[in-house]
């Protein structure tokens, strides 16, 4: 990235502190094929704990650490009751059908949340006319929900009314690392409900690379066995477990500052005509906000905003998406309202 420029794109565009790059550089290497890798266990012995969990698995990537817990749960043929607008649904390559065969029975509701009733609903009878449903896939900060954090009692009745019905549960964290700092409540109490969680080190912690994968023995076995089956082993991986191992450390409580950036955002953005913002939506780093016909399309804005400096995604035809993280300071937050502004202003040239 150039230095003038901001980059609101996503928070994985965020480079290694030098905090980081040094523990990366010192930390204890082995081989993690062979399981003797002392920083690569290092981690997951850690993230098992923080979680309140029996063991985890150290993965390259958030999907990869999605799918292998969905096939570690799952045969061919099965369902999934997720919510449409989800990661998994969305952004992973179609892999729940084209990895584990599987398809999903769909659920809607506002910001990527919807209830126990639709569990109930959604779930297939006993019969083998249909797919056997297996699974609960929930998305906790949920991104197309525009960085919501689910109400805990909520997502308990979910994952309650799904266990009553013998399906197993799934957390997609990758920025569950958000909603425990929102919220003050910890990633045991998050944790609890859910048979397998994924959390990211690369979205918000300033990580190059990696995602864990947290649940019993058992179900990690499977895990472990769906990384070798992607593709997902690695050697001295403990390079990148050193950053998450750091990131842990020293990135989690900060992640308060892209909170309080992001609501700057959107109540800056939210005052420029031709754009509506939902400042008390915004929970966490991901500010969405929606224009006006009138100012363009969502694609024609982020262009014009890169000319100016400013990177950012059109999700939808009018829906743009900024991200505020840890290499994005609060006055170039503030500039980048100000850009956007004299963009909004001078529409026809758009």
């Amino acid at each position: 990235m150039d230095d003038c420029e901001i980059d609101l794109r996503s928070d994985t565009v965020t480079k290694p502190t030098d905090g980081m790059r040094d523990a990366m550089m010192s930390a204890p290497l082995g081989d993690d094929v062979w399981g003797d890798d002392p920083t690569v266990n290092a981690l997951q012995e850690r993230c098992a704990e923080l979680f309140g969990k029996e063991d985890a698995c150290f993965v390259p990537t958030g999907t990869m650490a999605n799918q292998a817990s969905i096939k570690s749960q799952t045969r061919p043929g099965d369902e999934i009751i997720i919510h449409g607008e989800s990661h998994v649904v969305r952004y992973e390559a179609g892999g729940a059908a084209a990895l584990n065969g599987c398809s999903f029975a769909i659920a809607c509701g506002e910001r990527g949340f919807f209830t126990a009733d639709d569990v109930t609903a959604l779930i297939k009878p006993e019969d083998s006319h249909f797919c056997k449903t297996t699974l609960l896939s929930l998305e906790n900060t949920h991104n197309r929900g525009g960085g919501s954090v689910w109400p805990l009692e909520q997502l308990q009745d979910v994952c309650e009314t799904a266990r009553s019905l013998g399906l197993r549960t799934h957390l997609d964290g990758a920025r569950i690392w958000h909603a425990i700092v929102a919220t003050g409540i910890d990633a045991q109490v998050w944790g609890a409900s859910f048979d397998t969680i994924s959390a990211c080190f690369s979205k918000g912690l300033g990580c190059p690379a990696g995602s864990i994968v947290v649940g019993d023995r058992e179900v990690i076995h499977r895990v472990r066995r769906a990384r070798k089956l992607l593709g997902g082993t690695m050697r001295q991986s403990g390079i990148l477990a050193g950053a998450a191992m750091y990131a842990i450390g020293h990135h989690v409580d900060r992640l308060a500052d892209d909170h309080a950036n992001a609501k700057i955002l959107a109540e800056g953005l939210n005052a420029i005509d031709g754009i509506t913002c939902n400042v008390n939506e915004t929970d966490t780093n991901l500010v969405f906000f929606n224009i006006d016909p009138s100012l363009g399309d969502g694609e024609s804005l982020c262009r014009k905003l890169t000319e100016r400096g400013v990177l950012s995604e059109a999700l939808d035809k009018y829906r743009i998406r900024f991200v505020t993280h840890l290499d994005v300071t609060q006055d170039q937050v503030k500039e980048a309202v100000r850009i956007t502004q004299e963009l909004c202003q001078h529409a026809p040239s758009i």
